[in-house]
């Protein structure tokens, strides 16, 4: 019975891994916080502009940085599960305030915008 036991605990313990496999090609964190910089602008770009094309605008973000849109995606996936991508994002951000400085005025605002709303009292009937 205590070779049972030893047994299942010892199995137990090397069935646990990651919940998901590093992929082939992942693209470093620094990187990732580039090319999200860029899909965020061409985001904005195809508001600015509804007729523009933003599938065509997202492929030529990814080409410009050579990544394949696959591997983009796998990245995303491994670093969402990895809890890195808020760090990730916060990178895109500075990277953002970095190439337009006004933006940070309109970036602060809205932090404290949705600060106030987070602590705003809840309205029952």
């Amino acid at each position: 019975m205590k070779k049972l036991i030893f047994i299942f605990v010892f199995m137990s313990l090397f069935s646990c891994g990651d919940y998901i496999d590093k992929p082939k090609n992942l693209i470093p964190e620094d990187k990732m916080a580039e090319i999200m910089a860029d899909l965020a602008i061409n985001d904005q770009a195809t508001i600015m502009y509804p007729n523009s094309n933003l599938e065509a605008g997202t492929r030529y973000v990814l080409k410009t940085h050579n990544v394949k849109s696959a591997d983009y995606i796998d990245s995303f996936k491994y670093y969402i599960v990895k809890e890195k991508m808020s760090a990730i994002t916060e990178d895109a951000q500075e990277i953002l305030l970095k190439k337009d400085p006004k933006a940070e005025k309109y970036v602060k605002d809205k932090k404290d915008k949705t600060e106030n709303l987070q602590n705003a009292p809840v309205l029952s009937r």
